[in-house]
């Protein structure tokens, strides 16, 4: 394991271009670890809808920062009493939606801080039964990351108030409200730290100690930082990237599985896919662009989209949910 450090940078277009910059081009065959902490913002999901995830009047009127991230998931919220970890390894597909090996060294810092911190639901860490830290992954053919974050001292006023969460995920949750399912770590710990020793206990977790000359690092050079923030400028602080445009379509077809909701948009023209887009907090490994063009001009009907989608293994995509339940899905 070797450590990225950030400079101690709170822009969250640039924490997210430096992720990304590391996962494709730092070595392929180590370990690395990157800790960052972001300005107030909201980190959409790369499925989600983003107009219909936030509160844009508050968004605006607080001055909060909307980007993408490459990884699936939901929308979270950062600020500056948040901290994100994020575990940059080789590929493995058989720890691609599981967090139970990146977030043991997590919940071994908590426990020893006497938070009763567990793994929860399908990507969360939880302290008595409510959220404090929510994961997500992304792969490529050769790296993959797992970062989540670590509500430890946010607003969680902010949380509430710039989210907005669909029905049917808050009720899968069995809670009335997001308000009332997430917590700040603060709350738990025996005594009162910093979001800094935090990420100092976390490190010695990890390395057995905090002495930064004693840690193996990876530096990040000058040059390397002039790609993170070319990176930045065509990407994670592009309003395209960030915000999308709403597809063109007269169906709509949603429905909440255990691996994440799925929202798919149709057009339907003649009696084909004109066009199709998916939506949702789902965490698939592919990106679900290759299904869109796979289905477009395809018969809307179930056997039309069955057989188009029979050469694909649709979990890549949307993760635990079968081949029968996604045609279901998309044709009613």
């Amino acid at each position: 394991m070797r450590f990225i450090d950030n400079l101690g940078i709170t822009d969250p277009t640039l924490n997210l271009a430096l992720e990304e910059y590391v996962l494709r081009h730092k070595p392929a065959d180590e370990d690395c670890l990157l800790f960052y902490v972001n300005a107030p913002s909201i980190i959409i999901g790369r499925n989600q809808n983003t107009i219909e995830e936030i509160n844009t009047a508050v968004v605006d009127a607080r001055g909060i920062t909307v980007v993408r991230r490459i990884s699936g998931g939901g929308a979270v919220y950062h600020d500056l009493g948040n901290l994100n970890f994020s575990f940059i390894t080789p590929f493995e597909k058989g720890r691609f939606n599981r967090y139970d090996h990146f977030t043991k060294p997590v919940l071994s810092t908590l426990h020893a801080l006497g938070v009763p911190a567990e793994l929860g639901g399908r990507n969360d860490i939880l302290a008595g039964g409510r959220k404090i830290s929510g994961n997500a992954q992304f792969a490529t053919a050769t790296r993959m990351f797992s970062h989540g974050t670590l509500l430890f001292d946010s607003n969680l006023d902010d949380v509430t108030e710039a989210l907005r969460p669909k029905p049917g995920k808050v009720e899968s949750k069995g809670v009335k409200s997001i308000r009332s399912r997430v917590a700040n770590i603060s709350e738990f710990v025996r005594e009162p730290i910093t979001v800094g020793e935090l990420r100092e206990r976390l490190l010695e977790e990890i390395f057995g100690t905090r002495d930064r000359s004693a840690i193996p690092s990876i530096e990040i050079t000058e040059q390397d930082w002039d790609q993170v923030r070319q990176l930045r400028a065509r990407k994670y602080g592009n309003r395209a990237w960030n915000f999308g445009e709403d597809p063109k379509c007269n169906v709509q077809r949603t429905k909440r599985f255990p691996a994440g909701e799925i929202d798919a948009r149709i057009d339907v023209q003649q009696a084909r896919i004109a066009q199709i887009r998916f939506f949702g907090d789902y965490m698939g490994r592919l990106d679900v662009a290759t299904l869109e063009a796979l289905l477009a001009g395809v018969a809307y009907d179930a056997p039309s989209v069955a057989v188009a989608l029979s050469a694909v293994d649709v979990q890549d995509y949307f993760g635990d949910v079968s081949h029968a339940e996604v045609v279901e899905l998309i044709v009613p």
